[in-house]
């Protein structure tokens, strides 16, 4: 009796390719990259680029395969090159060094072409300073910090890759609240010196990226915005208010600078209104938080 092969019995290596679940990779693995996961772990064959070893037995308990490598060390990406079909950059730019983000140049060049399907989260930083003004998704960049500037160039490196770009401003949730903040009594700004500020609720977040990995148009820009268009004195207040915490004292200006951070500073500095119909129109995600006030209600 003639021996059946292993490819007449559906037991190929390609056919076991195409019944085992497909890779997505994932680079910056924090957060929002755990909430990602807990929605496509049964979908997909999870790999995660992470730089901190400890970070490893965790990663595995949620049923990630981890890889060991840093962005800022080429060499130690070298493993990346077989997991470009789908990919998920979350890492965000150095902290320091100019405009250019050395990291995600550093990741396309590991994947050694491009990717099938990427997606970008991007900061909503890059417009800049709008005085109060509405933004959508066609407004120019108009970064006015290298912090922004480094994230503009990541994104231009990854829309000529034919990626998408999800820009998200301040993200917060049902455990994202700034609570110790509150608690600190760390000031805001006086309401007639008050900027706009933009949110959107992680688990939103994580949504957007995967709608964006499967429905996002290729070198498309997708604002991840919530419909609040709260000034940040007023989401503190909300915030104090519903969870029984004082709001925070209120300070000109010109004596706020002296009492916060450089970077909270350059947050308090910029105002703007951010629009995302994109992610409605063409990720067809409706938001399950689509106010601050929303999830506060909800607390």
């Amino acid at each position: 009796m003639e021996k059946a092969t292993p490819a007449q019995c559906g037991h190929s290596p390609r056919g076991r390719r195409r019944l085992g679940r497909p890779p997505l990779l994932i680079v910056g693995c924090g957060d929002i990259g755990g909430r990602i996961v807990a929605r496509l772990a049964a979908r997909f064959r999870i790999v995660a680029l992470t730089s901190s070893p400890p970070r490893v037995p965790l990663l595995r308990a949620a049923g990630v395969a981890p890889i060991v490598g840093n962005l800022d060390r080429r060499r130690s990406l070298d493993r990346l090159a077989g997991f470009r079909q789908r990919v998920i950059h979350l890492a965000p730019p150095p902290e320091s060094g100019g405009r250019r983000d050395p990291r995600t140049h550093a990741l396309l060049a590991a994947l050694r072409r491009r990717p099938g399907r990427l997606v970008y989260v991007s900061t909503t930083g890059v417009y800049g300073d709008r005085a109060g003004g509405r933004v959508d998704e066609t407004a120019p960049a108009a970064p006015t910090s290298d912090r922004a500037r480094r994230r503009l160039d990541a994104e231009l490196a990854v829309r000529a890759a034919h990626g998408a770009v999800v820009r998200a401003p301040g993200i917060y949730g049902h455990d994202r609240l700034p609570l110790a903040r509150l608690r600190s009594g760390a000031p805001a700004l006086a309401a007639e010196d008050d900027v706009f500020t933009n949110h959107i609720h992680a688990d939103d977040l994580a949504r957007i990226c995967i709608a964006a990995l499967f429905r996002g148009r290729r070198g498309r820009v997708y604002n991840a915005v919530d419909r609040s268009q709260l000034k940040m004195g007023e989401y503190f207040d909300l915030v104090a208010d519903r969870c029984g915490l004082p709001r925070p004292p209120r300070l000109p200006r010109a004596q706020l600078r002296a009492a916060v951070s450089p970077m909270m500073y350059s947050f308090m500095s910029e105002s703007r209104r951010i629009i995302g119909g994109r992610i409605e129109r063409e990720l067809r995600l409706r938001l399950a938080w689509p106010t601050v006030a929303d999830t506060l209600a909800s607390l």
